[in-house]
Order: C-alpha cells, then sequence, then structure tokens
C-alpha cells in the first residue's frame, strides 16, 4: 500500500512552497501564481506555523474587507492543522481530507516539513490504483489481450 512518502517522492514538484508570517497576503498569492499552486505552508525558519490557502483569501480577506497589500499572512492563515507522517497510508490520508473538509495535507516527519500532498494528488494515486485493479480484473477473465 501507498503512503504519503511515496506520493511524495513521485510529485513532479519536489520543492516545499513557503513565505514567512509577516509577508502580506498579496506576496503570498503572487507566490501562490507563479509556482500554480492552492495554498502555500507558512514557515517560521525550519517551523510550520500555519498554511494559507485561496479558500483563507476568500474568506478572511475579501469578505472581511481587509486588503491584500496591508495584511500580513499571520493575520488569516489556518493555524489549526490537520498533518499526516510519511508512513500514513493514502486511504488515511484522503479520509483526513475528506472528513477535515480541507484540500492540503502537510506531511512531517517529526517536526521536519517533508511536504504537502494536494487532494488532486490523493484523488489521482486512488484513480490509478482503482484502474490496476480493474486491468487485473480485466485479464484475469478475458486473458491476455
Amino acid at each position: 500500500m501507498k503512503t504519503a512518502r511515496h506520493l511524495l517522492d513521485e510529485k513532479s514538484l519536489r520543492d516545499t512552497i513557503s513565505i514567512s508570517p509577516q509577508a502580506t497576503v498579496y506576496q503570498a498569492l503572487q507566490l501562490m501564481a507563479e509556482k500554480n499552486v492552492g495554498a502555500v505552508l507558512v514557515m517560521e525558519g525550519q517551523q510550520l506555523v500555519g498554511i494559507f490557502s485561496e479558500r483563507d483569501y476568500a474568506r478572511k480577506v475579501v469578505l472581511m474587507g481587509k486588503t491584500s497589500a496591508g495584511t500580513p499572512v499571520s493575520e488569516i492563515m489556518t493555524r489549526k492543522l490537520v498533518v499526516v507522517a510519511p508512513d500514513t497510508p493514502v486511504d488515511t490520508c484522503l479520509g483526513l481530507i475528506t472528513e477535515k473538509r480541507i484540500r492540503h495535507l502537510p506531511v512531517l516527519d517529526g517536526e521536519r516539513v517533508c511536504g504537502v500532498l494536494s487532494i488532486g494528488d490523493l484523488v489521482r494515486e486512488k484513480m490509478a490504483d482503482q484502474q490496476f485493479t480493474i486491468d487485473q480484473l480485466s485479464h484475469y477473465i478475458y486473458g491476455p489481450r
């Protein structure tokens, strides 16, 4: 069974994208657009202190009348994080994302950040696993083609 570590090893984007808590929301949005991601980790040195996502922007900046240029990320980031260890099975990760209604799942080995899994990463893996099972059953039923 594949784990969070396996998926991180397979991701084409290997660098964890992060920003400091003092950065502005505008700077975070620029970074997210540049890297084509929906969230960035908020890091103070090597320590994970939060996550900033498009959802945070929509709900905590736009709807509350704040400005992107004048609001620090620390003011609106999500602080209560759901995280997993590298050896967490993919099915468990997918269950957590579904249950907690989140889209990004940081992977930590102790206090060290290994990376982030997105809902897309997890769904893609689940679909590939199901296709493999379908192919195996088809081969068993119909023989080699």
